[in-house]
């Protein structure tokens, strides 16, 4: 729960049903009710009916997020689509309104939609971007990361922070956000998971791609570095990759080579996306005052395994 959630909660509830029931929006007499879908500091959001109210992070930058609003907007095969062109405001924070879609079953990994993601991304990568569009943040994301687990250690110095930032300062400088991102300008997801698709309309419709917050341009292959990190990590079933990898190459992704190596082009956003994740683990396990668990660990030890980064890995970097 964020500082401000006992107000913000409420006042975003009732931003979403008045959305929902937009002919009677003073009624509060839905059976329905509303559903608390998130509620983290990046994103609080709440579902009321099929409509979904999501207020964002502090500090977003509104005609940023308008510009990522138009982009999906006109890529309804790919992103599900806003329901109103531009966000409106709430308690200092930027609120956008969306339809329901039903998300991935955790539960059931056998049905994770690897290959639904694949050809999402594949298409996505294909477009010509719209002028204007910021740069995609999945870098800016990592480095936040980054900066949490510097405030979490501040007074608490850990083992596991070493192959960490050792593993961080390695990276070139465009994957940690200090430099400009190297090669032609894709249309990029930012932040892809399986976590970031929904069936609309639910609960059986098409794949779709949401939360347009890290959109924009940049390296392609960010978008497949999480999947690629986890694979690295023996997080990802080998099988489960193979099918990733092989339905983005058939539905024509740029990201990669159609055939032979993906890894020159995945090795850095993976080693970033992997000390990213391992940062955030070592940030709330301290926290929490708990040890890390065993997916955490994991990402820690792929840290400290990694070799220096050949120079031919980073095009464009000016470390």
């Amino acid at each position: 729960m964020t500082a401000d959630s006992p107000a913000l909660l409420p006042a975003l509830a009732a931003k979403a049903r008045a959305a929902a029931h937009p002919d009677h929006p003073g009624d509060d007499t839905c059976a329905c009710g509303s559903t608390s879908l998130a509620d983290r500091p990046d994103a609080t959001v709440v579902r009321h009916a099929g409509t979904v109210a999501k207020a964002h992070a502090p500090g977003t930058d509104p005609d940023e997020l308008t510009l990522r609003l138009t982009a999906a907007a006109r890529l309804p095969d790919v992103l599900l689509p806003p329901l109103t062109p531009a966000p409106t405001s709430l308690r200092d924070r930027l609120v956008t309104f969306w339809p329901y879609g039903a998300p991935v079953d955790p539960d059931d990994p056998e049905t994770a939609p690897w290959e639904a993601s694949a050809v999402l991304l594949a298409r996505l990568h294909r477009t010509v971007p719209p002028d204007g569009l910021p740069r995609m943040r999945g870098p800016a994301k990592a480095a936040r990361a980054l900066a949490r687990l510097r405030a979490a250690l501040r007074d608490e110095p850990h083992p596991a922070a070493r192959p960490v930032r050792r593993a961080w300062a390695a990276l070139p400088a465009w994957a940690r956000a200090e430099a400009p991102m190297p090669g032609p300008p894709v249309l990029c997801h930012g932040d892809l998971h399986l976590g970031q698709l929904v069936r609309h309309p639910a609960p059986d419709g098409p794949w779709r791609l949401i939360d347009v917050d890290d959109l924009g341009t940049g390296v392609a292959a960010w978008d497949l570095a999480r999947p690629a990190a986890w694979f690295a990590c023996g997080l990802l079933p080998p099988e489960e990759w193979a099918r990733f990898l092989g339905a983005y190459r058939r539905a024509g992704g740029s990201a990669v080579p159609a055939a032979g190596d993906p890894w020159p082009a995945l090795d850095v956003p993976a080693r970033a996306l992997t000390v990213q994740t391992a940062a955030l683990a070592l940030a709330k396990a301290v926290t929490a005052g708990r040890p890390l668990d065993g997916v955490e660990q994991a990402v820690v030890d792929a840290c400290a395994r990694m070799a220096p980064i050949p120079h031919q890995l980073a095009p464009g970097a000016t470390d």
